[in-house]
C-alpha cells in the first residue's frame, strides 16, 4: 500500500497538532496495509483432499443428485400407505312435484380399502430399491467428479512445476549468454554464439506464455468443478503426495472393483428390484377388498348399523400375466447389465493399472537415469565450451536436453497422479488401502 504526499508543510499553515494527527493517520493506514498484505500471503495452500471435499460438497450436479436421492427416500412411506378411506352420505326425500316415495331415509357409510396380504410390503420394498438405485447413481457421479478434480489438480500442479523449471532455466541461459559474451570478448568464440543464446532466451519466453495459458485453462477447469467462477483466484496448490500404490498384480483390484463399483451394485439393485416386481405382479391375481360400516336412519323406524365387505374381482388376468413376463424380462436385462458392468470394470482396472505402472517406470527412468545423464552432459559441454573443446551448439543442445528431461519428469509426475485417480475410479476405492499380495 503506497501513499503519495505532495508537500505537507505545517511551519506556517498547520498547527503542530494537525501534523501529529496526520502522521498518526498515515501510520495507521500503513499498518493496515501491512496487515492486509500479510493476511494475503498467509492464505493456506489448496490440498488435493480439500479440493475433492469442496467439489463433492458444492458441485451442482452432485447437489442435484443428492436432492433426488432424498426425494426418492420419501417414496417407500407413500407406497406402503393405505388408500384414503371413503365416506358416502345419501338420503331419500320427497322431490317437489315428484312421485318418489318419501322415506326420509339417511345413510352414512365409511369404507377402507385394503390391498391383498403382502402387496403393501412389496410396494414399499420396490420403492426402497428405486431409492437405492438413485443412491448408486449419486455414488458413481461422486467418483467421477472426484476423479476429474484429481486429474485437473495433478495436471495444474505439474504445469506449475514446469513453469518454475522454465523460469529457473532462464538463469541458466543467462549464464550461457555471459559465457558466450566472455568468449567473444576474448576472441575464443564468434558473436553468433551470443546471438544464439539470446534467441534461446526469447524461445523460453514464448514457452512460458504457452505454459501460462495452459495454467489459466486448468485453473478455470478446476474452479468449474469446485462450483466457483472460472476467473476466481485459486490458492497456491500444495504439491500432492504420492499414493504409495505400486502393486504389480492387478488381480486384487478386480475383486475390489466387483465389490465397490457403483455401476455393478446398481445393476444388482435393479435385479433385486425386478424380482420384487415379479412377486408383486403374481399377487395381483389375488383380489383387494374393502371393509365398511354403514349407518342407516329412518324417521319412522329404528336406526341401523351395517357392516359391508367388498371384494375386487380380478377377472381380466391377462394384464397380470403380461406384468409378470415384463418383470422377468427386465430382470433378465438387469442381469446382462451387471455382466456388462463387470466386464467394463475389469477393462477399466486393467487399462488404468497398466498406464499407472508405465508412468511410474517412466518417472523412475527420468529421475534415476535421464536427468543425471543430462546434468552430467551439460556440465561437460559447459566446461568444454569454456576451454574451446566444444562448440556452442553442443552446449545449447545439452541445455535443451536437460530442460526437456526435467520438464518431462514434472509432467510424468502429474501423469502418475492422474493415472492413480483413474485407477481409483475404476476400483471404486482408494488404491492406497488395497492389498496386493
Amino acid at each position: 500500500m503506497t501513499f503519495h504526499l505532495n508537500q505537507i508543510s505545517c511551519e506556517a499553515r498547520c498547527h503542530p497538532s494537525h501534523a501529529l494527527r496526520l502522521a498518526t493517520l498515515f501510520g495507521a493506514l500503513a499498518s493496515a496495509g501491512s496487515l492486509f498484505a500479510q493476511a494475503a500471503t498467509n492464505v493456506p495452500p489448496l490440498t488435493l483432499s480439500s479440493a475433492v471435499a469442496i467439489a463433492v460438497g458444492n458441485n451442482s450436479q452432485l447437489v442435484s443428485l443428492r436432492a433426488k436421492v432424498q426425494a426418492m427416500k420419501e417414496r417407500p412411506a407413500q407406497a406402503s400407505a393405505l388408500p384414503n378411506p371413503m365416506a358416502t352420505y345419501s338420503g331419500m326425500d320427497m322431490a317437489d312435484g315428484g312421485r318418489w316415495p318419501d322415506t326420509r331415509e339417511k345413510r352414512l357409510m365409511v369404507q377402507q380399502e385394503f390391498p391383498w396380504f403382502g402387496k403393501r410390503d412389496l410396494r414399499e420394498r420396490i420403492a426402497a430399491k428405486d431409492a437405492e438405485g438413485a443412491q448408486r447413481e449419486l455414488e458413481a457421479a461422486t467418483l467421477d467428479i472426484a476423479m476429474r478434480v484429481k486429474e485437473s489438480f495433478y495436471d495444474l500442479s505439474s504445469v506449475q512445476r514446469v513453469i518454475a523449471i522454465t523460469r529457473e532455466e532462464q538463469d541458466v541461459i543467462g549464464r550461457m549468454v555471459k559465457i558466450a559474451q566472455t568468449q567473444y570478448a576474448t576472441g575464443s568464440a564468434s558473436q553468433g554464439d551470443a546471438i544464439k543464446a539470446q534467441t534461446e532466451v526469447t524461445l523460453l519466453k514464448q514457452k512460458l506464455w504457452e505454459l501460462q495459458s495452459q495454467e489459466n485453462t486448468l485453473k478455470a477447469k478446476l474452479n468449474t468443478l469446485l462450483n466457483r467462477r472460472v476467473d476466481e483466484p485459486l490458492a497456491a496448490l500444495e504439491p500432492p503426495k504420492d499414493s504409495g500404490f505400486a502393486g504389480d498384480d492387478a488381480a486384487p483390484l478386480f475383486a475390489e472393483a466387483t465389490k465397490n463399483r457403483p455401476e455393478i451394485r446398481a445393476a444388482q439393485t435393479q435385479i433385486e428390484r425386478y424380482e420384487l416386481q415379479k412377486k408383486l405382479m403374481e399377487k395381483e391375481f389375488y383380489p383387494d377388498y374393502k371393509l365398511g360400516v354403514e349407518y342407516r336412519g329412518k324417521e319412522s323406524e329404528e336406526d341401523m348399523v351395517m357392516f359391508t365387505v367388498s371384494v375386487e374381482l380380478p377377472f381380466w388376468q391377462s394384464k397380470y400375466r403380461a406384468g409378470v413376463r415384463e418383470a422377468e424380462k427386465l430382470r433378465e436385462a438387469s442381469q446382462a447389465d451387471r455382466e456388462t458392468a463387470e466386464r467394463q470394470s475389469a477393462l477399466d482396472v486393467q487399462d488404468a493399472h497398466f498406464k499407472l505402472q508405465t508412468a511410474r517406470h517412466m518417472l523412475a527412468l527420468y529421475r534415476t537415469e535421464l536427468i543425471p545423464q543430462a546434468q552430467a552432459r551439460f556440465k561437460a559441454s559447459e566446461a568444454g565450451y569454456r576451454t574451446g573443446k566444444s562448440d556452442f551448439w553442443d552446449l545449447l543442445e545439452s541445455e535443451r536436453f536437460l530442460l526437456n528431461a526435467k520438464t518431462m519428469a514434472a509432467l510424468t509426475e502429474g501423469a502418475v497422479g492422474a493415472a492413480t485417480a483413474r485407477l481409483e475410479r475404476a476400483v471404486g476405492a482408494d488404491v492406497a488401502h488395497t492389498k496386493n499380495d
